[in-house]
């Protein structure tokens, strides 16, 4: 914890755009310290916008919070690392966790504070809650589809939204979204199974960020959805996080956490 009113943040996966948004970001913010800014091991030593990105483990020890937008494989390792370390808290956003990573982020919140969540908005965070008490309002014959579009560079699918989206509405449907995922349709593929969870995927251009639940009837379609316009609401999102983890005790939070909408950790 620092000495000083200011909160240090450490910035990981730096040379990444939204790195580079985060940083941009907290070097606006009075009541925050940019500490260190780090990415792959082979970028130590690079300097961007005249600082010098460092090791991870020289970042660990000079921050309070860390905002990580890297990869799963990467924010699994430095939770690894912060945990051993002891601190510092973590915020991390990044995508793309196999069942491996997750399980390593899990035990090291058992050990240290980490907001986890696939998407730091204010708007989709609600449109968790509204997704999942649409599922749990209606019949079970709506069908329901999550459609997501992003970026042509964007390398995982579904995207981690989808698939919270997903979740919320397997949640309110009393069900395990794993057991009634369906993410690919190509070729003679029969009706479409009673309880499915559908994903649809689009990737292209500079797409920020585009996802729509539809609950589907013979009847009449509701939709429900979110539009990103610039990808430094995410940043934003994230330096709430930041604020609200510093100092929290051990346990692995996410962005419903920091906006109130319910109470204590999850289970690790």
């Amino acid at each position: 914890m620092s000495q000083s009113s200011k909160i240090r943040i450490a910035v990981a996966g730096a040379l990444g755009r939204m790195g580079r948004v985060v940083t941009s970001l907290v070097r606006e913010r009075e009541e925050l310290e940019l500490a260190a800014l780090f990415d792959r091991s082979e970028a130590a030593g690079k300097v961007v916008d005249g600082q010098t990105l460092v090791r991870a483990a020289d970042a660990v020890e000079s921050c309070d919070v860390v905002i990580d937008f890297s990869a799963g494989k990467a924010s699994a390792a430095l939770a690894r690392l912060a945990a051993d370390h002891g601190g510092p808290a973590l915020v991390i956003g990044s995508t793309g966790f196999s069942a491996e990573d997750e399980a390593a982020v899990a035990e090291a919140s058992r050990r240290i504070a980490i907001v986890k969540s696939g998407n730091f908005s204010l708007g989709v965070n609600l449109l968790l809650g509204l997704v999942r008490q649409a599922a749990r309002a209606l019949p079970a014959d709506f069908d329901i589809e999550v459609f997501e579009a992003h970026h042509r560079r964007k390398v995982d699918a579904p995207s981690g939204t989808a698939l919270m989206l997903g979740d919320a509405a397997a949640k309110g449907r009393g069900v395990d979204l794993a057991a009634v995922s369906e993410r690919g349709r190509d070729g003679i593929t029969g009706a479409r199974k009673p309880g499915v969870i559908g994903f649809s995927v689009l990737r292209g251009g500079g797409i920020v960020g585009e996802h729509s639940v539809m609950f589907a009837a013979e009847d009449e379609i509701i939709t429900l959805s979110h539009s990103a316009r610039d990808r430094s609401l995410f940043a934003r999102g994230a330096l709430e996080a930041a604020r609200w983890v510093n100092g929290r005790p051990a346990g692995l939070y996410d962005m419903q956490d920091v906006l109130g909408v319910k109470d204590g950790p999850k289970s690790a």
